[in-house]
């Protein structure tokens, strides 16, 4: 596995665009919940490298969730 950029991710949630499909909490249960209103929310907004996280952004099919290198603003995740 090649090595994941940075050392330090944050991730963004955009809740008016989250339809509620819960497919980050399948594919990184550890980084996501689900609220009360069925909306996606990170456990935490800066986050070390996990492959997890970028597959929750790129599965989700609203593109509701954003993921940046904390250092650069780099857009990680989902890819343009």
């Amino acid at each position: 596995m090649s090595e994941l950029p940075g050392t330090r991710w944050n991730i963004t949630v955009d809740t008016v665009a989250c339809i509620g499909s819960s497919m980050c909490v399948a594919a990184a249960p550890r980084h996501f919940v689900m609220d009360e209103a069925d909306k996606a929310v990170a456990l935490a907004g800066t986050v070390g490298p996990d492959q997890a996280v970028l597959d929750a952004a790129e599965t989700c099919p609203a593109l509701a969730i954003t993921v940046t290198d904390a250092e650069t603003g780099r857009q990680l995740a989902p890819e343009a």
